[in-house]
């Protein structure tokens, strides 16, 4: 989580007669509120203003550091947090937000080093240690360790959302050093914790999934056909967080000719529009029953316009939101030249991924049991599109065979995005590009298959998860869940 000062302004002067933002301290409070309704730009133009006149107080260099982040500025970010070290070399959090940036470009030792120094200054601050606890493993005896179970100790003290940041820290700490039942305790606090915060509607979700099943039939897609926007260039890349789909989109962004966009969201924004014009404005998936062979076409060509933007010159651009699998049918319909690709990956490890993972917002991620039934969910879902989009419609790619068959499941994936071979995509780790997602420091390492049987570690604390993936035999469903 990139850190922002938010303090009453009073280190700024009034600005000189004449100057565009005459009051500095409200000029201040204006871009600090900008920043958190995200309207970025205008946080920016601000933060600059204060700049031209107060061009030596770190924590400006800091806020405009975050805002620059946001906007994907990754370079002019680092620039802006290394100004405001310079300023105040004490300043822990222009410290562990350069540290972030860092290791989204993949930069991971400077990263680390950052990182450490961040703690050292802050040692009491939850999100400094969950930064580090991502860049580097810990052992029995290192002092990081150390100083993370002291501030556990306190806990008490501190926000909820740092209770909860610190116990997920620590669960990610205690299993690198090999206390697993320990770390396991500790992520069942830290979500426990997490769940105090936010409201997951499980009714509404699953039933949304169920939604889309029941519109999306096989009379619906033979009557829509034939409507879409014939751009090759979108690369869905779809699944289960924690699957496989960051390094199936590094794989494919190495390669010369295609773009990787990350987490876009794009997809819903489009949708969401499209679904204010449709006869009695109903919402996805309803409206799909009642669109307009043009309004599909169009819902599609908004799509790559916005698309487009993220690469103009790219002949493929991927969009690795992991939830568009919620729209399969529906890109099949707008987009019916574009590549998806879905990936899977052994259940119960895909699960106990998801609960060791810091995701922000309501997520079904923080329960075991509401997670076993949202994967029974999802994977309900996409057996229905195997069943009514056209064979080979979806390329499906399961993590453990990418791991132990690099070469031949790369090959396979470029092959069907349409390009020619290209050896770089092999080179993954080394491919100098941004990943914002939570495996950004995995996707810089050489393949690897430790993450294979993760799960049974922890066999002895899963038994609400276990219930429910087992139950999907019940529904004829192919999970393969271990014994």
């Amino acid at each position: 989580m990139t850190a922002t000062w938010r303090a009453n302004g009073s280190r700024l002067s009034t600005a000189a007669a004449g100057s565009p933002c005459n009051d500095l301290s409200a000029c201040f409070a204006q871009a600090v509120k900008h920043q958190a309704a995200g309207q970025l730009v205008a946080a920016r133009a601000l933060y600059n203003q204060i700049l031209a006149n107060e061009p030596n107080i770190a924590e400006i260099h800091c806020n405009l550091g975050a805002v620059l982040t946001n906007l994907g500025m990754m370079q002019e970010a680092q620039l802006a947090y290394r100004r405001a070290i310079s300023l105040k070399p004490e300043f822990s959090a222009a410290y562990h937000n350069l540290s972030l940036v860092l290791k989204d470009l993949g930069q991971l030792n400077e990263a680390c080093r950052f990182a450490e120094e961040a703690v050292r200054l802050s040692p009491n601050t939850a999100s400094y240690y969950t930064n580090l606890a991502a860049l580097r493993p810990f052992s029995v005896g290192d002092p990081y360790l150390a100083g993370l179970e002291a501030l556990a100790r306190n806990a008490s003290s501190l926000p909820i959302a740092d209770q909860a940041q610190l116990h997920l820290a620590l669960a990610k700490a205690h299993e690198n050093a090999g206390l697993f039942d320990s770390a396991f305790r500790q992520v069942l606090t830290g979500n426990a914790l997490k769940r105090q915060q936010h409201t997951y509607d499980e009714a509404l979700v699953l039933g949304g999934i169920s939604r889309v099943r029941a519109v999306f039939n096989s009379q619906l897609m033979r009557a829509q056909e034939g409507f879409g926007e014939p751009s090759p260039i979108p690369v869905f890349v779809v699944g289960m967080p924690r699957s496989g789909t960051t390094l199936v989109e590094q794989i494919l962004a190495s390669h010369p000719q295609v773009f990787g966009a990350g987490e876009l969201r794009l997809l819903d924004h489009v949708v969401a529009s499209t679904s204010g014009s449709v006869p009695g404005l109903l919402a996805y998936p309803e409206m799909m029953s009642v669109i307009s062979g043009a309004q599909i076409h169009d819902l599609g060509a908004h799509y790559v316009r916005e698309l487009v933007r993220q690469a103009p010159k790219a002949l493929r651009i991927i969009d690795k939101t992991p939830t568009n699998f919620f729209f399969a049918g529906l890109i099949h319909l707008a987009l019916p030249n574009s590549v998806i690709i879905h990936t899977m990956r052994e259940p119960i490890d895909n699960c106990v991924s998801c609960f060791f993972t810091q995701f922000d917002g309501p997520q079904p991620f923080d329960d075991l049991a509401e997670l076993g039934r949202y994967y029974c969910s999802y994977e309900t879902l996409m057996h229905h599109w195997r069943q009514i989009l056209p064979v080979g419609r979806i390329l499906e790619v399961h993590y453990e065979e990418l791991v132990t068959d690099l070469n031949n499941v790369a090959k396979r994936l470029v092959a069907h995005c349409s390009l020619e071979w290209d050896e770089r995509c092999l080179d993954f780790h080394q491919t100098k590009r941004l990943v914002r997602t939570p495996s950004a420091t995995q996707v810089r390492r050489p393949i690897y298959t430790s993450s294979i049987g993760r799960w049974r570690r922890y066999e002895a604390f899963l038994g609400p998860l276990l219930a429910e993936l087992r139950s999907a035999d019940r529904q004829q469903l192919s999970l393969n869940v271990g014994p």
